[in-house]
């Protein structure tokens, strides 16, 4: 990240701003942010994972976020702290820069008469905004976003752009939603009519709690009959599919691409892989991570981390361990009337 010119930040005041010991030169400014290899004189780089510990070495950032065992081999003043990658997190976010949202409405925007906007909010380029939605405080509804009907968004929440909350959804405070998602789709239920498919209908909604953020093209269906439910703090990445009636627990973390199936239930505290898969109608208790790519085919009830799924190895190893997985039933089998026969 450039360095932002407009703040700069004295070592031994970060250091007591974000609770850290520091070892070097305290009145160092900073004025920005980089990683080890490519931060420079005026920016602040960190170490949290020892793959990286080689680059300290030539580092000519003016500073280092690090653990104490790493304190003593950094040729730069460092920041220590006792999980350097959170450290860095919060001091980096005083450098981060966006664009000042201004209130009103665009003039480009479609709002339809009976919507309730707060003064405070802004309402952006080719947004649609329905009679029946409301609009928070301080919310900030980019370009080409969609506010359907009976949608609430609420207070200091930002849709980024193009963003569409069909019906029923309930944004709460402090939402953060990425371009391109979707959220109150109809969630995919079907019922087999002997001859076609027959449509359930989908009267239930979404509901978001404080605090969470929405990756790009992420789609939440609303419930079939009752609510599609994520609590407060949950941090879902980018093209992640969460069906109709799931339930996410607080602070859960989903990575990229990962899938939850109708009237699943995710605990609070969970971590998701990218790609994983969880079946409908399962339970995943708190505190539950699931791994890349793995698929979740039974309720989880003990805390602890899953896994499934082959991990990658070279292609012929991989050939004849596949042949040989075609052979399990029959070597069992085999085996089972060897063990039989044998003198107990």
């Amino acid at each position: 990240m450039p360095a932002d010119v407009h703040s700069s930040y004295r070592l031994d005041d970060l250091a007591q701003r974000f609770g850290l010991s520091l070892a070097g030169e305290a009145g160092r400014s900073i004025r920005g942010v980089g990683t080890l290899a490519q931060a420079g004189p005026d920016q602040l780089a960190f170490l949290a994972n020892a793959r990286y510990a080689a680059q300290l070495a030539s580092t000519r950032a003016a500073a280092v976020v690090l653990d104490a065992s790493m304190a003593a081999g950094c040729p730069v003043p460092a920041l220590i702290a006792g999980d350097p990658y959170l450290a860095f997190a919060r001091i980096a976010r005083l450098f981060e820069q966006r664009p000042a949202a201004t209130p009103g409405i665009h003039p480009s925007a479609v709002v339809e008469p009976g919507a309730a906007i707060d003064a405070s909010a802004s309402i952006g380029p080719l947004c649609f905004v329905a009679a029946s939605a409301r609009i928070g405080p301080g919310a900030v509804i980019g370009p080409q976003c969609v506010v359907g009907d009976d949608c609430d968004v609420g207070a200091q929440s930002r849709l980024v752009a193009r963003v569409t909350l069909v019906m029923r959804v309930r944004i709460g405070a402090r939402v953060l939603v990425h371009p391109g998602a979707v959220l109150g789709g109809d969630g995919f239920g079907l019922a087999w009519g002997g001859q076609q498919w027959e449509k359930v209908p989908q009267l239930g909604g979404v509901r978001i709690g404080d605090d969470c953020e929405i990756g790009a093209n992420t789609t939440i269906d609303r419930g079939a009959l009752e609510d599609t439910v994520i609590e407060e703090d949950v941090r879902l990445d980018n093209q992640i599919q969460v069906a109709h009636n799931v339930r996410i627990g607080a602070h859960t973390a989903m990575a990229g691409c990962a899938a939850v199936a109708g009237s699943a239930s995710i605990g609070r505290h969970c971590l998701i892989g990218g790609g994983a898969g969880v079946l409908g109608h399962l339970q995943v208790c708190d505190r539950v991570t699931i791994t890349a790519m793995s698929l979740v085919t039974h309720s989880i009830r003990e805390p602890g981390e899953y896994s499934s799924g082959t991990p990658l190895q070279e292609n012929r190893q991989w050939r004849r361990n596949a042949v040989r997985s075609k052979q399990l039933d029959d070597i069992a089998r085999r085996l089972a009337a060897l063990e039989k026969g044998m003198p107990r």
